[in-house]
């Protein structure tokens, strides 16, 4: 290990870091960086090396689930769009979840950094832009993560009273009964993250064979247990448009948010790469298997629910409030069949909880060792002990707190808080994606040997990437119903537009003094 070109640079209670830096490699080109590790980027190494390839690959594809995603959301799908929208709409999200996952890995295999997306759009830009271009770009990224994880947080809460309503007929759901799960959810799954998640890395290969075996389960006993299989011409152009859009097109484009949740999270091993000692490979992999294994899950259950499907108005209009039980009632002709695979459902959810919590963290904290957030002198630590943010974790989780809270006042505002996820994840990646156009992918940034590389199909990813988060931040605010009222009202543009005072006032109260996001050695780049 060559001698610390830095001196400042502090690693943690682990063994220093074994990959070869910069004045390792022979005979490096003048001008490129064959690997950019922490060091050379000027930030610190504070967390161990706890996760395995395997168990990054697992912890990815937690937060997806692909195939539990969409379900958990199909009654927008089925009434903006029907079979239609929900079959040919995941054909569609992977092919540009391929072109967004493709840019993130090639990036991910040189810059493996917990900050990510913000950290990448650190090094790309001209230097007069970068701080301020990083600076949103983190933010975004951060309430993505926020409203990710609340989106998240509430599904235990509706799995488990759709099995309540379904077995006691004369119970009327509550507010507050969603709202106390909602709470007790968010706090047991952050007790969890502070106190034992450092014990139990497996836990992440346990909740990749538990979403694995349920699907195959659930899959085998829909099919084998149907009364009369659906024709094909039902399940492969049945377009259904209850938008109250007179334009078929606009409501199958803003019903794609429903096949989008597929994805939803597909970052997530990217910002657990400084706990992976190998995230120059593992992270790639993540990536990519998340997207291969979503599709395929995503993809086939959905057909064989449709199949399945006898009754699609009682699905729609289901009094338990989660379409795909009233889909497994009429699959299974068993109640208990169907309520068993909603508890597998919740289960599966709080998996998914558990790795949201813990990359939404891991975000925060490396926003705040960058010195980007009010309070970072306690939120850009880690716990000696339990190496752990634990600050980090708190934080968020108050704010998912808080966000509970709103359930209980307007479920209208809650909705829209956690619907812009989606939207500004996109966004999120058009930063680097741009960046590396801008840069027209100069080997300066993207080293010719990397581990994974594109050659010319990159330029093609970088610009889908950039197209789809320009969609999706256009049609995803598109109003779900027409005509307009106070109560089916797309209220993201307002929170988008709440959220980016919330990122002013900390800018010109702390960022703009203290951040400074990553950059490459001057020696290293091009004179800007």
């Amino acid at each position: 290990m060559a001698d610390n070109p830095r001196g400042d640079s502090k690693i943690g209670n682990n063994e220093l870091s074994t990959e070869p830096s910069l004045n390792d490699c022979e005979a490096p080109v003048k001008g490129i960086v064959e690997s950019a590790d922490l060091e050379i980027l000027g930030l610190t190494q504070q967390t161990e090396h706890s996760l395995g390839t395997f168990q990054i690959i697992c912890g990815g594809w937690n937060i997806c689930n692909s195939w539990a995603g969409i379900v958990g959301t199909l009654a927008i799908g089925l009434t903006e769009g029907g079979t239609v929208l929900l079959l040919y709409g995941i054909i569609i999200i992977t092919i540009f979840g391929g072109f967004l996952a493709s840019t993130l890995a090639e990036l991910a295999s040189v810059y493996p950094t917990a900050g990510g997306q913000y950290h990448w759009t650190s090094i790309l830009s001209p230097k007069k832009y970068s701080r301020i271009l990083s600076y949103c770009c983190g933010a975004i990224n951060i309430f993505s993560w926020i409203s990710t994880s609340a989106g998240v947080t509430i599904l235990p809460a509706q799995f488990i009273i759709s099995m309540v309503i379904y077995t006691h007929p004369d119970y009327e759901p509550q507010t507050w009964h969603y709202f106390l799960i909602f709470q007790a959810t968010n706090i047991i799954v952050l007790l969890y993250n502070i106190f034992a998640i450092r014990r139990t890395s497996w836990v992440h290969d346990v909740g990749f064979f538990v979403s694995l075996s349920s699907f195959f389960i659930i899959l085998v006993t829909s099919l084998s247990c149907t009364p009369k299989m659906q024709s094909s011409e039902f399940v492969w152009t049945t377009f259904i448009n209850e938008s109250g859009w007179s334009s078929g097109g606009i409501s199958f484009l803003a019903g794609m948010i429903n096949p989008n949740y597929i994805y939803a999270g597909i970052d997530g091993a990217i910002h657990l790469a400084e706990e992976c000692g190998n995230s120059k490979v593992a992270v790639p992999f993540a990536l990519m298997s998340t997207l291969g294994i979503g599709f395929v899950t995503s993809f086939v259950f959905v057909m064989a629910m449709l199949y399945s499907l006898t009754d699609l108005n009682a699905v729609i209009n289901t009094r338990t409030g989660v379409p795909i039980y009233e889909m497994w009632l009429q699959a299974t002709r068993s109640g208990a069949a169907a309520t068993v695979f909603v508890c597998l459902l919740a289960i599966i959810a709080f998996f998914s909880l558990n790795g949201c919590q813990q990359t939404s963290s891991r975000l925060t904290w490396s926003f705040a060792r960058d010195d980007a957030l009010v309070l970072s002198k306690y939120l850009g630590r880690v716990h000696p002990t339990l190496q752990v943010p634990v600050y980090s974790l708190i934080a968020n989780s108050v704010v998912i707190f808080i966000i509970g809270c709103i359930y209980l006042a307007s479920s209208t505002a809650f909705n829209a808080l956690i619907g812009t996820g989606l939207v500004l994840q996109q966004v999120s990646f058009c930063f680097p994606a741009a960046l590396l156009l801008y840069r027209r992918r100069s080997s300066t940034y993207l080293p010719p040997h990397r581990f994974f590389n594109m050659g010319w199909f990159g330029w093609i990813s970088n610009v889908a990437t950039v197209i789809f988060g320009t969609l999706t931040l256009i049609f995803y605010n598109f109003p779900a119903e027409m005509p307009v009222n106070g109560g089916n009202m797309n209220y993201t543009c307002v929170v988008i537009g709440a959220m980016g005072l919330f990122s002013l006032f900390n800018w010109f109260l702390y960022a703009k003094k203290n951040y400074q996001g990553p950059r490459l050695p001057a020696e290293l780049t091009e004179l800007e």
